[in-house]
């Protein structure tokens, strides 16, 4: 049975090796992307660069204003499901023509 000083010992040990390994595969790794830039001729702001959907605009922006409440200053893109302000709007008998940006 192995006493609290022998399981600290090891698990030194073992940190140890944990933190040599992930340096060395870091390493390994950092070396691999290199390599792959240079062979494909790629630099940093490449891969910084966003990637952008079939119209050429960043994925996940923002999405300009299609309806404005004009009394609150509410707002819907037209995108997702509609808000609760433009439901109670159109059950009460407006139009949604009537609040169009």
């Amino acid at each position: 049975m192995s006493t609290l000083q022998d399981l600290l010992a090891r698990k030194a040990a073992l940190e140890q090796e944990i933190e040599s390994t992930q340096k060395r595969e870091r390493s390994d790794a950092v070396a691999k992307v290199k390599a792959l830039m240079a062979e494909y001729g790629l630099t940093a702001a490449d891969l910084a660069a966003k990637s952008t959907g079939r119209s050429g605009a960043p994925k996940g922006g923002k999405v300009a204003a299609k309806y404005r409440n004009a009394a609150t200053g509410d707002s819907w893109s037209g995108r997702g499901l509609q808000p609760k302000w433009l439901k109670a709007a159109l059950a009460s008998g407006k139009k949604l023509s009537d609040f169009a940006v």
